[in-house]
């Protein structure tokens, strides 16, 4: 799996995995400078070529079959470092598989929108921290202006 040097560390997607079956083999490698380079839209860039080859490489060398993209920004990246691993290794969007069960949880709920609003443009975007950050981001990468975020306090849920 690839991460963020926090996630790696704190071992968390490691003992999941290992908790479904402890005879798989997990490697993490950080890749911090994902981050940056996704958030600078240097998403396509031969920089981040690059640095993925470069980041990549010991996974490479391990052969391994699949990768979890464990961090909310490398899915952006999913084609290049589809391109750099090749076609034997099955990359994994954790953000997708938890957008689903998010919809579950929200239809168990009675809470899943029923789309009028998002037909009509009313959308509301929330973060924890770097609202200004975040909304020039989105921008960058969503089809409609995102014209404010507001910030919550998660500690608070």
């Amino acid at each position: 799996m690839i991460a963020t040097d926090a996630t790696i560390g704190s071992g968390l997607y490691t003992d999941f995995i290992r908790s479904i079956n402890p005879e798989i083999q997990v490697f993490g490698k950080a890749c911090p400078l994902f981050v940056p380079l996704v958030e600078e839209g240097l998403t396509h860039d031969f920089v981040t070529e690059e640095i993925a080859r470069r980041y990549l490489k010991e996974l490479q060398e391990k052969e391994i079959d699949t990768l979890i993209l464990g961090c909310t920004h490398y899915p952006l990246l999913r084609s290049l470092i589809g391109g750099v691993m090749g076609d034997s290794v099955q990359l994994v969007n954790p953000a997708y598989e938890t957008a689903l069960s998010l919809r579950r949880l929200l239809t168990e709920k009675g809470l899943l929108s029923d789309g009028l609003a998002a037909a009509e443009g009313k959308y509301e975007f929330y973060v924890s921290d770097g609202a200004e950050k975040f909304r020039v981001f989105a921008n960058s990468i969503l089809p409609r202006e995102i014209p404010a975020t507001q910030v919550v306090d998660i500690e608070k849920y």
